[in-house]
Order: structure tokens, then sequence, then C-alpha cells
């Protein structure tokens, strides 16, 4: 029996996992990617996220059915199509430069019967509007009818062991019924649980709600450490004696700001769809944004503060930086507040080093050398300063070689430790 065949188009954070799972059920997988130098890393079992070990991805391609590729022309007669490229912003307003390539592309290779289902997170009609546009203008085929489209939001979380493709819960939609039969069928051979919608308007929506509600949350705690510090009450006991209710509450931590393409970057794409579409402002996003965007000046400033009270100017300091990931354990820096922090130090005259043990160094700026965490580095640094909490780090010896640690993620406790 001939395998069936994916093209997954985009092979990051989403769409490799997503590959690498389908080959493991049984499909022959091409794998689109822009990048020349990623596919090539692929082709030879190299690598570049945590969820997807090389071993996994080894094994996959000795099946003989995954290829990656840059090349469209290798996914010609698919059975299903998934398009995970990025949706980024571009001065606030959302850039779907991407999500338009791939459609057009996948369309000239789109034939009667096939599915193409967008995992891209967007605005409420993209799916539709946009990709199911350009799939028939460039097919010639009509839908619903002639193919079928749909929509499955992403909810992959970088690094978390816990939670990954196949247990997490699937959110599908079609565009219509015959659309959802087959998008459903689809990921009920890759996942736990589907949880069909009625639209993909609704699965978009869900998607955007999901992470507007985190984004709203942890500036809420964010603004409450900065007026909490004030007020002189420690936010990290306040924190963990608010977490003791059962009921009604749902614990957030501080930070030095958001990252990832997720958050930073999708409940704009609410709010700025609500203010094309309804002519209004969101007011919980842009409030959320607002706050979040400002903590890296605000932990400078504290750096700038602290370093003072210690004599010593933030011109000239030498400070090495612990993390430069968005999140802990993860090697994802897109959007990464660190790097943010790092950059205005280094603009103000500090001189950086920086721990970073799970991002690839050509994804960090040039301006900021990596090196090891050892005792030496420690007790060299006028400041040491805690911005992504990998638990691979030896917060014991960084507790004891530190003269001074500034610590966003509240790993470290003494008397010469700050924070936030």
């Amino acid at each position: 029996m001939t395998a069936r065949k994916l093209t997954v188009v985009g092979q990051g954070y989403v769409g490799l996992p997503l590959a690498m799972r389908a080959v493991e059920v049984g499909y022959d997988v091409v794998g689109i990617d822009v990048d020349e130098h990623r596919v090539k890393r692929l082709a030879m079992g190299e690598s570049f996220i945590e969820d997807v070990t090389s071993s996994r991805l080894a094994a996959a391609l000795a099946t003989g059915r995954y290829h990656p590729s840059c090349s469209y022309e290798d996914a010609g007669d698919f059975d299903v199509c998934v398009i995970s490229v990025p949706t980024p912003l571009r001065d606030g307003v959302p850039d779907l430069t991407f999500v338009e390539s791939a459609a057009r592309s996948v369309g000239r290779q789109l034939k009667r019967g096939g599915t193409v289902i967008l995992e891209s997170t967007t605005y409420p009609g993209t799916t539709q509007e946009v990709v199911g546009a350009l799939l028939s203008s460039e097919s010639g085929l009509e839908t619903p009818g002639d193919f079928h489209l749909g929509f499955s939001p992403e909810r992959i979380d970088p690094g978390n062991r816990r939670w990954h493709l196949q247990n997490t819960p699937k959110i599908v939609s079609g565009i219509d019924a015959a659309s959802l039969v087959q998008v459903r069928a689809f990921y009920d051979e890759l996942v736990d649980i589907t949880v069909p919608v009625s639209s993909p308007r609704t699965a978009e929506m869900a998607k955007l709600l999901e992470n507007t509600f985190r984004q709203v949350n942890i500036a809420l705690v964010n603004e409450l450490a900065v007026a909490a510090r004030q007020l002189g009450v420690d936010v990290w006991e306040t924190i963990d004696a608010a977490s003791t209710k059962p009921f009604g509450f749902m614990r957030f931590e501080p930070g030095p700001g958001v990252g990832g393409h997720c958050l930073p970057v999708d409940p704009s794409y609410l709010a700025w769809h609500v203010k094309r579409t309804l002519g209004q402002s969101f007011r919980f996003i842009e409030l959320a944004n607002d706050v979040n965007n400002h903590m890296p000046q605000y932990i400078v400033r504290r750096l700038f503060e602290g370093l003072s009270r210690h004599a010593k100017p933030l011109a000239g300091a030498s400070l090495l930086l612990l993390g430069l990931a968005y999140k802990r354990d993860t090697g994802d820096v897109r959007e990464s507040p660190a790097l943010a922090i790092a950059q205005r130090l280094a603009g103000l005259g500090a001189r950086i080093r920086a721990v970073e043990p799970f991002a690839q160094s050509d994804h960090i700026p040039c301006e900021i050398p990596l090196v090891e965490l050892t005792r030496d580095e420690l007790r060299a640094a006028d400041a040491v300063v805690v911005l992504t909490d990998h638990s691979s780090f030896d917060y014991l010896l960084v507790e004891e070689a530190a003269t001074y640690i500034f610590d966003t993620r509240n790993r470290c406790v003494g008397s010469h430790v700050e924070v936030l």
C-alpha cells in the first residue's frame, strides 16, 4: 500500500515536530523550508530544536519517508498539506507575507480532493479569505467542493516535557462539513484528542484568546512586581500565598518581559483586527503590551540602581547574564526580552558576557560573547543577572561565587541577591 503523502510548509518549532509525528504514523512527508542551511542540516540528521532530538530525526530519515526540501516541486500530489510558517508583526501590523507565499506555492501543486490546513497564528477570517482565495486562484479549483480547507492552531510549547504535540488536545476546523471530516481524520492519526469547532474563525479566535490570556496575566504580575517593591511587599511571597487557593486563581510569575513568537505578537493580531474591523481599541491588549514591553527598560533601571548601591557605575561594569532564551530550558531567542536587555546594557557602556547553554551561537548577536558558567566568570563580574532560569544552571555556585546578583526569576537566595 502506498503511503499517504503529507507536505509540511515550514520546518521550525511547529512544522518539524508535526513532520516527525506524521512519519511515525506512516505518512510520506515532504518538509518544505525556504532556509537552505536549515534543510541541509535536517537532511544530515541534525536537529536544531529541543523538542525533536537528532536521533528521532535520524530515525525518520532512515525510514525513507521524510524528505526535507527547499523546492515546492517535491511537494506535488500531496494528500494533505499543513502550512506552519511565521506570521510576524511589521510596525504593529500583521505581516502575512509568508502565509501568502506558501498558499500561492501550494496552490500550484494542489489537486482535486486534496486537504490544506493552516496552523500559523493569525486573525479570524484568514483561512478562507486569504489562504482559500489564493489556493483557488493558483489551482483553478473551488472550495467548498474541489478541495478541503481548514485551520488548526498550533499549541507547541518549546521545551515543555509534559505537554507536546501528541498529548495536547488539538482544535480542528473546516470551512464546511466535508473539510472538517478530513481535517479531523488527519489529526486523529497524530494526536490523542481532537476538539472540533464550528468554523475556522472560531479556531483562529481561540488561538488568539489563549495567548492574549497569558499576555494579560503576565502583564498583571509584572505591574504588581513594580508596585509591590515600592510598597515594601515581597511579590514572590505574595504570589506563593495566593497560589494556595485551590480555586479562582491561576499562578503567573513576573519576569523581564515576554518573548517567543506567540505572546509578543499574537495578541496584537487580535487588537489590529478589532481596530480595523470594528473601529475600536482592545484596551486590555494595548495595556498588557505596554506593561510587558517596558519590563526590559525597568530591569536595566533596577540594575543601574543596584550597581550604584555597590559604588559601581553601569558604564564600564562587567556583567554576566545568565540565559538569553525567552523561556527556561529552550534555545528559542525569538523576541527574547533578555536580548533586548543585553543590547540596552551594552549600549549604555556595560561590558556584557552571557551564559546560554541552549541557543545556537549564530542566533545570538555578535556583540554578546558567550562563555561557560564558571567560578572565575562569576567572580569577575560586577553583577550576575539571572534573565532565564535554565534548570541546568548551578545556582548554588552562582550564590557562592558572585558578589552581587540581580535575579529576575527568583532562583537565588542570599544577602547579596536582589530579586525583581
